[in-house]
């Protein structure tokens, strides 16, 4: 009797101790978790997603940018990035102060969390993005000159729009809601990879040359690991294990759905049959859509929320390569982009706590109103695509000039496989 007395007499002791470090360890073992989820959207999600849509001879090109990309925007968030994203600066950009990450030690915390979590899991935001421009310049663009682009572009695009948003910059302090990354990510991305498709120009033989997925297989298994993977983008991004993040994921999931029945049903209306390949993209723009509304909205406004984005973003789809004939080659601008854009205004109307069954958790703030809310999203939105296309279309401008961003004719006819890497995805 004597010794349980005295154990729960050092326990009650011990509890103020780990109380007064802040330290919550089911949110910390939480927001660990979704940064292990979130790589693995991109490897090997996205990294199979994206080599199952091109044609066999650039499959492994396709996978090695996706991991290089990981790989080097990861010493890069080290270096610079972080600090730039996160550190105090001013309304534009973060300053210097975590370079390296300084200060951000064992006992560094971000809230109830330790900050190397809070480091660690925005990394992954900033890996998976760059990596969804690869699927505008798929098939035709150099090595080096994808890897010195991704570089400029994650510390010149990347970081300040985090930083705008989620890094205390003038679009979080104007009330931008943005749960996930329906700015920071999806349109910035998306953006990015239309103006890198205009700036190369399409694929030789694009549009009259029928380019179908080589193996949809990988594509559909990609697919699967990026909505599981997505449970961690926007669930984590509560950066608490409670019931915000278990709401954000149930309405993710049902986005989700919703965009890729959506999608097969338009598909099935217009052209006889319904695909795999648009069950799969209308289940990404489902997700993409959801990622701005998710903390905000409840489960019948993602439904319809998943419903819009299926059928806008599959007129986008099809608008973009039909009619403008640009080969943003895996739809990364009217899935991502048109996403993110539809998601961040529909945020400020399902977010309504007014709207009956529809309803969301509110504003956040008792002045704001659905007008007022939809004036600061669609200014959120400007100011994103606007940025990242500027900048962007500079970025490419200035590899071309030192490097060359596109491959040649007959590089491009034998693939880049074996031009660029030496290998070959398949051993025929």
């Amino acid at each position: 009797m004597m010794r349980w007395t005295v154990a729960l007499a050092l326990g009650l002791m011990a509890m103020p101790v780990w109380a007064s470090d802040g330290l919550d360890k089911g949110d910390t073992a939480w927001i660990l978790t979704s940064a292990a989820l979130v790589l693995f959207m991109t490897i090997p999600g996205l990294s199979l997603f994206y080599s199952g849509l091109v044609r066999t001879r650039n499959v492994l090109s396709v996978l090695m940018q996706c991991f290089t990309i990981t790989c080097m925007v990861s010493i890069l968030w080290l270096v610079a990035a972080y600090s730039l994203a996160f550190a105090d600066g001013n309304a534009l950009v973060g300053g210097l102060g975590k370079v390296f990450f300084a200060g951000v030690g064992e006992d560094a915390m971000s809230g109830a969390i330790p900050e190397s979590s809070f480091a660690l899991f925005q990394l992954t935001f900033a890996i998976i993005t760059p990596a969804l421009i690869v699927g505008g310049f798929a098939e035709r663009m150099r090595f080096s000159s994808m890897l010195v682009f991704s570089a400029l572009w994650v510390l010149l695009v990347y970081a300040p729009i985090c930083h705008w948003v989620w890094g205390g910059g003038w679009l979080g302090e104007m009330g931008l809601m943005d749960f996930a990354g329906g700015t920071v990510v999806h349109i910035t991305a998306g953006t990015a990879a239309i103006v890198a498709a205009m700036v190369l120009g399409n694929r030789r033989g694009f549009p009259a040359q029928a380019m179908p997925p080589h193996n949809m297989t990988l594509t559909m298994a990609g697919a699967g690991m990026l909505w599981v993977g997505w449970f961690g983008f926007n669930g984590g991004s509560a950066l608490a294990a409670n019931g915000d993040a278990a709401m954000a994921m149930l309405v993710t999931h049902l986005s989700a759905s919703a965009g890729a029945f959506t999608w097969m049903v338009c598909e099935w209306i217009r052209f006889g049959k319904p695909s795999a390949l648009g069950a799969v993209t209308g289940m990404v723009a489902g997700l993409g859509t959801i990622t701005p509304a998710s903390g905000f909205v409840g489960p019948a406004g993602a439904l319809i929320i998943g419903i819009a984005a299926g059928f806008v973003c599959f007129l986008a789809t099809n608008y973009i390569k039909r009619s403008l004939k640009i080969d943003d080659s895996l739809d990364v601008f009217p899935v991502h982009g048109v996403g993110g854009a539809l998601g961040t205004l529909l945020t400020a109307v399902f977010a309504s706590t007014s709207i009956g069954i529809f309803s969301g958790q509110g504003y956040g703030s008792e002045e704001a109103t659905m007008g007022s809310q939809l004036g600061v999203q669609a200014i959120g939105v400007v100011a994103t695509l606007g940025y990242t296309a500027l900048a962007t279309f500079v970025i490419l401008k200035i590899t071309g000039a030192l490097i060359g961003n596109r491959v040649t004719e007959e590089d491009e006819q034998q693939g880049l496989d074996l031009v660029m890497h030496n290998e070959r995805g398949y051993d025929l």
